[in-house]
């Protein structure tokens, strides 16, 4: 529900959205009331003469208009993937109750609206869903929304999957949950998608106090839906949260809020095949202060994105430049934990390494500059003579759970693994590469730049364990073989 803007006259329509819905309005004279907050969202004129509910959809909506404010429709037949949008409005101020939306003539404070939840059906399960989100109250106007999908078989939305690739897809729903300093988590809620509301002197604006996870979701071909280790997610932002002084949520309670974002959004999860459900939670200073120290308030936030392939050509080999002037973490900082602040220092090399045509940064240790840490984004591993080889974890590179599956995997084929110190010379005498990540999944490398000299491995082609290690990560990722390492959660 959005609190009424005064003076705000609408059209009472109906509306059948295709997807999320993002409002813009405009209030008599183009501009806000002087009595009024500064809106967050953009006044635009409409064309018409009486101001007009203007909505904006990623494809066409279709809006019945109603002349009679009063009129009621009777609800539209139920849909695999419609939403009803029903805005009400009272043919007085005088008549104006809980539900409906105040318009007056003049210019007065309106009544907070009541939390009222939405109720949203998947697959025969209700998932409630609060009206009372951040970017709901800060609205400048007021309608009452009642969401409903018929999720039967298929509950997928109507989207391109062919062309899905790793950029940001709002979907419908995120899942916020907030702590003050007493480390006590209040009970999480789903909101719908938007904007969340920061202070300015929030702690992880000025200060960078904040972490951040990853993990997928693939729908099985029997239309189910299984996640990918979310557990080693839960404990390693614990860790992480640990070492910034930041409360955490239990493993539980990271659990549950993964799982409610994911069947919330199931119809955003991608058909078998075409992508997965990226799901990335956030754990981040929000309280106000000026000073160094913890902040007094923090907020969990869990939102999801379907995605494709991270690098643009999918499994193709990509090209990597090793970087000789930056590095990407240092002994006693936080290397090993997925802080916000270590993908910021690392855009500047990667965007040079773009511009010469690689595809990503390989970064050396800091102190010695010849061993071999990771990529921006994900952790590396090489073959030789059939032994898997990867950099030491020694406090600057992240315990990558991708990689730490792809090592059991490795092992279980009876292939051998070493973690250590790994010279770059020895990785451009390797006679195969990879990547391994939650974003790219596995990764071959085709080349590596160093000193400009480049060195090219398997001829631009898959190498044969990379191949045979990719094929068995993503067999038990997307529930296409029986997993006995027990690493999948099936969603019900």
């Amino acid at each position: 529900a959005y609190p009424a803007a005064s003076g705000l006259r609408t059209h009472t329509d109906r509306v059948e959205p295709h997807a999320s819905t993002h409002f813009r309005t405009s209030p008599p004279g183009g501009r806000p009331n002087g009595n009024e907050p500064p809106a967050r969202l953009p006044f635009v004129r409409s064309a018409a003469a009486t101001p007009r509910l203007l909505l904006q959809y990623p494809q066409p909506c279709r809006v019945v208009n109603q002349p009679t404010p009063t009129h009621r429709r009777s609800p539209a037949p139920a849909s695999h993937t419609n939403m009803e949008l029903r805005l009400r409005a009272p043919a007085s101020p005088a008549s104006a109750s809980p539900r409906g939306t105040s318009v007056s003539p003049s210019p007065r404070p309106h009544p907070r609206l009541p939390s009222q939840p939405i109720q949203k059906r998947l697959s025969g399960s209700a998932v409630s869903v609060s009206r009372r989100g951040t970017a709901a109250r800060s609205s400048p106007c007021s309608a009452l929304m009642t969401a409903s999908y018929n999720t039967g078989t298929p509950d997928l939305v109507d989207f391109d999957w062919e062309t899905l690739g790793f950029q940001l897809v709002p979907t419908d729903f995120m899942y916020i949950m907030k702590c003050s300093s007493d480390g006590v988590f209040t009970k999480g809620e789903l909101v719908p998608y938007g904007p969340i509301e920061l202070n300015p002197a929030a702690a992880v604006l000025n200060y960078g106090q904040g972490l951040l996870e990853g993990l997928r979701a693939h729908r099985k071909e029997d239309g189910s839906v299984v996640v990918f280790r979310p557990k080693e997610n839960a404990l390693r932002m614990r860790i992480g949260a640990d070492r910034l002084c930041m409360p955490a949520p239990s493993v539980e309670q990271f659990l549950s809020a993964v799982k409610q974002t994911i069947l919330a959004n199931k119809r955003w999860v991608p058909p078998t095949g075409k992508g997965s459900l990226y799901i990335r939670p956030l754990l981040i200073g929000s309280g106000a202060m000026l000073g160094v120290a913890p902040a007094p308030e923090y907020t969990f936030v869990v939102y999801v994105c379907p995605v494709g392939h991270y690098f643009k050509d999918g499994l193709s080999p990509i090209s990597l430049l090793t970087e000789e002037e930056y590095h990407r973490a240092a002994p006693g900082g936080t290397g090993d934990i997925k802080t916000i602040g270590n993908y910021a220092s690392v855009v500047s090399a990667q965007r040079r390494a773009k511009e010469k045509g690689h595809s990503d940064v390989l970064y050396l240790d800091p102190v010695h500059k010849k061993f071999v840490e990771e990529v921006s984004s994900c952790n590396i591993l090489m073959v030789k003579d059939n032994v898997i080889s990867t950099p030491l974890l020694t406090g600057t590179i992240l315990p990558g759970i991708t990689r730490r599956s792809i090592i059991e995997i490795a092992q279980n084929l009876g292939i051998q693994v070493e973690e250590r110190l790994i010279a770059i010379d020895e990785f451009l005498d390797a006679d195969e590469v990879f990547c391994t990540g939650t974003a790219v999944v596995l990764s071959p490398v085709g080349s590596i730049v160093y000193h400009g000299r480049r060195v090219e491995y398997g001829g631009g082609k898959v190498g044969a364990v990379s191949q045979q290690l990719y094929s068995a990560l993503t067999a038990i990722q997307k529930g296409l073989v029986e997993d006995s390492m027990g690493w999948s959660v099936q969603l019900n």
